[in-house]
């Protein structure tokens, strides 16, 4: 929901002066054009620290607005491996210039976390010794053999047909 304008010291005054006359929340939100949940939130911050002025909010304004914050929530959700880089780079894109630290403060604050993936080798012991096992094997195989091995190095190959996927 859209933040409204403020309501002007008079009209919260003038509020809390009906409400001390005896009037309900409905008869002075009518009275004055404002909404009855209005009335009854100046009237309970009024009970509770018998002021009604608004102080002003500690600590800088958030850099990222609502709306760029349910930005980076979509694209996480959508793409779970995206960098802050990459999040930082879009919302340059959108004009917010903010900083990779900026983004993992949002991800916390809507409950994510970023983490690192795993550094871990490539090859296994067990592959090791199975290759060198292989390499042992046919250390002695004529040229010949080895002109009837078809080397894929993982990729996958087709002979006959599309090679679509």
């Amino acid at each position: 929901m859209a933040k409204t304008r403020e309501l002007c010291k008079d009209i919260r005054d003038k509020i809390v002066d009906l409400h001390k006359a005896g009037m309900g929340y409905r008869t002075i939100g009518k009275q004055l054009g404002e909404k009855a949940t209005t009335v009854g939130a100046i009237i309970r911050k009024w009970k509770m620290f018998k002021m009604t002025v608004n102080l002003p909010w500690s600590g800088a304004p958030c850099k990222i607005s609502p709306r760029g914050a349910s930005m980076i929530m979509r694209k996480v959700r959508d793409q779970a491996r995206i960098t802050r880089q990459d999040l930082v780079n879009d919302l340059k894109r959108v004009g917010t210039t903010v900083s990779k630290k900026t983004i993992s403060n949002t991800l916390r604050r809507h409950g994510l976390k970023s983490c690192s993936t795993r550094k871990v080798p490539l090859l296994k012991p067990a592959h090791v010794q199975t290759r060198l096992k292989f390499a042992n094997d046919h250390l002695d195989d004529p040229e010949e053999e080895w002109k009837k091995v078809m080397w894929s190095d993982e990729t996958k190959i087709e002979l006959f047909g599309l090679n679509c996927k």
